[in-house]
């Protein structure tokens, strides 16, 4: 592992360099990965571990449905019979049994995987949601087996994109139980195998309480509301939807996003106007004082397993998907969404900035 100093405190983090592709296949070559679920993230690194010459399987229900899972799998070139089966026979065919269906459902097809997870396998996750919630979930593994997990930072769509460009996600990893003294390899080999760009180390339980505290808050959940608050007051003023839309969201996933991806926060602060340096300066602060109280209440949600409980329950639910649809409807039906999509449709093709060089920017603005 190699040491670096993040910030002043030093993490010990497993790069290709230190974990290269030749030793994870070499570590895996006599496995059988069965990747259990085709829906978000079961697509992505089965992907990613196929193109990178591991053996892998998929575990599906199967259905004729036009838009299925298990059609989509079809699409993506696993083959029934022979890389894609009904769930029970993935799990009993795999050595490494990755569980990547849904937190809501982990508890039903945990019941279908348990009896074929035999001594020496290994049980992996890409979230802690089903092995710390267990009383929830009733995942249980037997003491024979490694209970091991990679968790991309990313959703499954990046995780693919990524990979195929070269540059991968950061991905954590844990190992809960050691049963045959090989977790950890198996663990790093498949982490990266999925492509990650590098491994840093963490805990199932602390995964868990930060991916859903993230997930509710900056990344989704805190991100959507901001955006919503300003848009609305912009337009209560009488700002056009155009200009209201360009000020909250185009430019901040066209323009300054990107200088914060690049080279950090205060960069994108240096590569502004010194109206905006001060402004920003001078409300952050009100902002922090805002939210932080919400932060620490939905931290706690996490932590004493309300949201879980939450997610299993509404998520669980047999209209879920129908109610979830409309939900999503009333998002993107708003005059917010429907002027982002306006926007986008003015966006010029990629092509067209390439041809067009400096004169038509990055599609965004900073300001100077």
């Amino acid at each position: 592992m190699a040491k670096i100093d993040f910030g002043g405190v030093i993490e010990n983090i497993v790069t290709r360099k230190e974990y290269p592709l030749k030793k994870a296949l070499k570590t895996l070559k006599d496995e059988t990965i069965a990747v259990i679920g085709y829906g978000v993230q079961g697509p992505a690194q089965s992907l990613n571990l196929r193109d990178n010459g591991f053996n892998v399987i998929i575990g599906q229900r199967k259905s004729s449905a036009p838009n299925s899972n298990w059609k989509r799998a079809i699409k993506d070139g696993w083959v029934p019979g022979k890389t894609l089966f009904e769930i029970e026979e993935a799990a009993k065919r795999g050595t490494i049994v990755m569980m990547l269906t849904s937190d809501a459902s982990v508890r039903e097809v945990w019941q279908r995987v348990k009896p074929f997870m035999t001594a020496g396998k290994a049980l992996y996750f890409s979230h802690g949601f089903g092995y710390v919630y267990n009383k929830l979930t009733k995942v249980k593994p037997a003491d024979d087996v490694d209970v091991i997990m990679v968790a991309p930072k990313g959703s499954g769509l990046n995780v693919r994109r990524n990979f195929l460009n070269g540059a991968g996600i950061n991905s954590s990893f844990a190992v809960a139980h050691d049963a045959t003294g090989r977790a950890l390899d198996r663990t790093l080999a498949i982490g990266i195998g999925v492509g990650s760009g590098y491994l840093f180390p963490t805990t199932f339980e602390f995964e868990v309480t930060s991916d859903l505290t993230g997930e509710r808050g900056v990344l989704m959940g805190a991100l959507a509301g901001i955006i919503e608050a300003q848009y609305q007051v912009l337009r209560t003023n009488g700002h056009s939807p155009s200009e209201a839309f360009n000020e909250t969201v185009e430019e901040l996933t066209q323009s300054l996003i990107r200088l914060v991806d690049e080279n950090g926060m205060d960069w994108m602060y240096s590569n502004c106007s010194t109206t905006a340096q001060r402004g920003a300066l001078d409300w952050k602060g009100q902002f922090k004082k805002a939210t932080l109280p919400v932060f620490k209440k939905l931290y706690d949600a996490v932590k004493s397993q309300k949201e879980a409980r939450r997610v299993i329950r509404v998520c669980g639910a047999p209209d879920y998907k129908e109610k979830l649809d409309a939900e999503l409807k009333e998002m993107r039906e708003s005059e917010l969404w429907r002027a982002g999509a306006a926007v986008r449709s003015l966006r010029p093709h990629e092509k067209a900035k390439e041809g067009a060089g400096s004169a038509a920017g990055t599609g965004g603005r900073a300001k100077n």
